[in-house]
């Protein structure tokens, strides 16, 4: 699994969010079914606007018939270092809903919101799995929303590459110099009590 020991270690954040970082470096190892949606499954529990729930997750695993169809959408970049992993999890979302007042398609502002919140929570269970893994947005939208028959109605926002965290010699020169977890914006940088005030705003915690 990944960890990342060193990140934040005087934070009193859970060691399972503060470890779940974003490698590159895959094993090329397959993930059964069974395995893959017990991770899934940990989406299913984020809190939803009306419980409508607008998440769906499309997903490949490395071996299958759709395996190369999947990676395909991706931009070389990702593809380069993405073919090694176990799987690959389309996330999307309804962005529309009936009223339930008139019966009429109504926009569902929270979509996004609550699909995010869901993708989170199965890369959180990933990693207290074992499993790492890197979601992106470098993948040919139109033609991943069209091979995946989503309906119009549905927005396309992300894929998470998953899979065993590999050995750093596995990638391109120029990416080992990244596959370290990285550090974020400090507290005071993304939080104030009252109103805007970027006056605080500090450099990125160590």
């Amino acid at each position: 699994m990944t960890t990342a020991p060193d990140r934040a270690p005087n934070s009193s954040v859970l060691p399972a969010i503060l470890n779940r970082w974003s490698p590159r470096a895959f094993q090329p190892e397959a993930i059964s079914q069974e395995e893959l949606l017990s991770l899934i499954d940990a989406g299913r529990w984020a809190p939803s606007a009306y419980n409508i729930q607008p998440w769906r997750f499309i997903y490949a695993r490395r071996g299958t018939a759709e395996w190369e169809r999947f990676l395909s959408w991706l931009i070389p970049f990702n593809q380069s270092w993405a073919e090694n992993a176990s799987a690959i999890i389309y996330v999307a979302s309804q962005t529309i809903t009936l009223s339930n007042r008139t019966g009429e398609p109504s926009p569902l502002p929270t979509h996004a919101f609550d699909t995010g919140a869901a993708a989170v929570l199965i890369q959180v269970q990933a990693a207290h799995n074992g499993w790492a893994t890197h979601p992106i947005s470098g993948f040919d939208h139109a033609l991943a929303h069209a091979g995946l028959e989503l309906p119009e109605e549905y927005e396309l926002h992300a894929a998470i590459i998953l899979g065993r965290q590999g050995k750093l010699e596995t990638l391109q020169q120029d990416l080992q110099k990244r596959e370290v977890p990285s550090g974020r914006n400090s507290l005071s940088t993304v939080s104030f009590e009252g109103r805007w005030n970027p006056s605080k705003e500090t450099n990125m915690d160590e």
